[in-house]
């Protein structure tokens, strides 16, 4: 019974450890885990910002170079877009620190939480810049198509 007890003894110290490396083992697939959802998020947010910044190089200047965007509207076009690249911008950096600083004193959690979090905005800035450019670009047409009309000719 002795012996019985000693070899149970052996096994179950066996288990236990068995049983710790497999904790520590989960452990780290979590942490792989939030590096590749942190990963992730910047790299989609890298995305965002990429489309964002080419959106307002290329259609902003489309806009404006329009001859049917009234010379009031101009700075108002501006800055509605000025607005959108700034919180971008703003983003950017906050990233930037969270990544690169440990003086926010983060765990990976709380980390993947705000890179989801800005992940969201970006998507939604870039949502809401497609939305003002096609605004406007619905704008141009149709004073292009109210002049037409206004400066046709009567054929009666």
């Amino acid at each position: 019974m002795t012996k019985s007890l000693l070899e149970s003894a052996k096994q179950t110290t066996e288990l236990l450890k068995t049983v710790e490396f497999l904790k520590e083992q989960k452990d780290n697939i979590v942490k792989v885990n939030n590096t590749i959802k942190q990963l992730k998020a910047v790299r989609e947010l890298a995305r965002n910002n990429e489309i964002l910044f080419r959106t307002v190089r290329t259609d902003l200047r489309g806009i404006l170079n329009s001859p049917y965007i009234r010379a009031g509207e101009v700075e108002q076009v501006t800055r509605s877009f000025e607005q959108i690249m700034d919180m971008a911008i703003d983003d950017l950096d906050f990233v930037n620190q969270v990544l690169s600083s440990d003086f926010f004193k983060m765990t990976d959690a709380e980390r993947t939480a705000i890179l989801m979090e800005k992940k969201v905005r970006s998507r939604e800035m870039v949502a809401e810049l497609e939305v003002k450019t096609r605004r406007y670009r619905e704008i141009i047409s149709f004073r292009r198509m109210q002049e037409r009309i206004n400066n046709r000719e009567a054929n009666y």
